[in-house]
């Protein structure tokens, strides 16, 4: 059930909300339950770029792509 809580939504608008909820509802109810899930968070470009972790100072080239 869908409800419009704020606003005055149009006829056309209001088609096109609940058009973009059935093509989620479809895409994720297409998706094999077998399907491997996606890789954790472990493996994302951003973990390596943690913000206060690297400090000036001797040898901090060496810190500047390590993982902490």
């Amino acid at each position: 059930m869908i409800k419009v809580v704020r606003g005055n939504p149009t006829p056309e608008e209001l088609a096109a909300a609940l058009a973009v909820v059935q093509a989620r509802a479809a895409a994720v109810s297409a998706v094999p339950s077998n399907t491997p899930a996606p890789p954790a968070g472990w493996s994302h470009p951003s973990r390596l770029a943690r913000s206060g972790r690297h400090l000036p100072g001797p040898r901090a080239w060496a810190r500047t792509y390590w993982p902490a």
